[in-house]
């Protein structure tokens, strides 16, 4: 938020602080007010809502801070607390208050310090610190991070699985502030909800190659409804590996496969044949299994039927939880690179089948395109997170449409006013 209620020149808090912090007598001595040591503010503001005289505050009430002289103007309030989590606010239009737009943690301690100025524009400074009491709601709700720690390919979300269910905007948007994703080197990112329980994080561009990602909870402590706070979650950390993508040309019956955006195999397919279309669309590679036994009842094909099946299948590499791998299909090498006739999957020869598997890892990107089937669906059998364009990923955000710059609104924690 800025902030700057009347018509004359203001010089920002931190440059003032710096200026100040560097000489208090810097700007020389013709008495002008902002070459002077700042008034003490202390006794001049005061604190309310959720801060009590000798008992601990109630982080259910916003936290308030007013001026008491009328000549005295409020330029900037931060409060943080022991964890480092800052509390969001509001300045009024004239400067005579302030007051948090985000949720106090509970059993906490807070560190408030509030800048103001006189009418003459000299500027004081006040701090207080004070601590939250312990909740009385039961529910508390927990975040488990995936994936597990290790290395992935550049096409891996982050997922967070909640433990209750979040519904209402308000509530998701405060989930989704305490929720942080880092990475070095840093990718522009978003969070999505799935549904009341699931969240996933990817970058607006796959993960750079050879990152490092850091997932944390700062909910702990935090109200989120009326009867549900924050809960435990685990820390996650993690790192991206090669850049691997896998392109399947359904019309011409070819495996690409780029290593850091250089072609490093190129290896005859087949995919689904008409009535069992492989699906178009980006998938992440979600496992990978040495032998699996592929019956077509699992896919609703009646057993002695035409198209029924029971084969053994080794080097299977999963894309979707419905079963559509890349594998060995020794029984259709006479027609991988010219037909497709699969139920679905994407067949090569067992020695291709075996270099795929040996070169791709969890997280890797295997893309198909010119298939007669449907696209990947976002969610729910997989990660199809990355067919959706970027503008669509973000309304799935809570925050990005609250807003009001449009972008990164987590880092919205602490008002400054601004130089006019």
């Amino acid at each position: 938020m800025r902030h700057s209620p009347r018509n004359r020149t203001v010089a920002s808090c931190t440059l003032l602080v710096a200026a100040l912090g560097t000489s208090a007598t810097g700007c020389g001595s013709d008495g002008h007010p902002l070459s002077a040591k700042p008034y003490d503010a202390a006794e001049r503001i005061s604190f309310g809502g959720s801060i009590g005289d000798g008992k601990k505050a109630d982080p259910d009430k916003p936290l308030e801070v007013t001026s008491d002289d009328s000549d005295d103007r409020i330029t900037d309030v931060t409060a943080v607390d022991a964890a480092g989590r800052f509390v969001a606010g509001e300045l009024s239009a004239d400067g005579s208050r302030w007051h948090s737009t985000s949720p106090l943690a509970a059993d906490a301690r807070y560190t408030v310090r509030v800048s103001t100025e006189d009418e003459d524009g000299a500027p004081g400074r006040g701090t207080r610190t004070f601590e939250t009491s312990r909740p009385t709601a039961k529910k508390r709700l927990n975040v488990t991070f995936g994936p597990k720690t290790g290395t992935y390919g550049v096409g891996q979300p982050v997922t967070a699985e909640l433990s209750e269910p979040v519904r209402e905007k308000a509530q998701r948007a405060i989930v989704e502030r305490a929720l942080k994703v880092d990475s070095t080197p840093t990718s522009e990112g978003a969070w999505h909800w799935v549904d009341d329980k699931e969240l996933h994080y990817r970058p607006k561009e796959y993960w750079p190659t050879k990152a490092t990602v850091q997932v944390r909870s700062n909910l702990p402590g935090i109200k989120i409804g009326d009867r549900l706070w924050g809960g435990t979650a685990k820390p996650l950390k993690f790192t991206i590996g090669d850049r691997v993508i896998a392109v399947t040309d359904a019309s011409s019956h070819e495996m690409t496969v780029y290593k850091n955006d250089k072609v490093i195999n190129t290896i005859p397919v087949t995919t689904g044949k008409p009535g069992f279309e492989t699906r178009n669309g980006v998938k992440v590679v979600l496992g990978k299994e040495y032998f699996v036994r592929m019956r077509g009842t699992s896919i609703g094909i009646a057993e002695g039927s035409a198209d029924s099946y029971d084969l053994p299948v080794y080097y299977a590499t999963r894309v979707t939880w419905s079963g559509e791998y890349v594998h060995a299909a020794p029984w259709s090498v006479g027609s991988q690179g010219s037909a497709n006739v699969s139920h679905g999957c994407t067949g090569m020869s067992t020695s291709n089948a075996e270099w795929f598997f040996d070169h791709v890892r969890e997280g890797d990107v295997v893309k198909v395109v010119n298939s007669e089937g449907h696209t990947m669906e976002t969610f729910g059998n997989g990660f199809g997170d990355w067919n959706l364009d970027w503008q669509k990923w973000q309304g799935g955000s809570a925050l990005m449409a609250t807003s009001p710059e449009g972008s990164n609104p987590a880092k919205q924690v602490r008002l400054t006013p601004q130089s006019i």
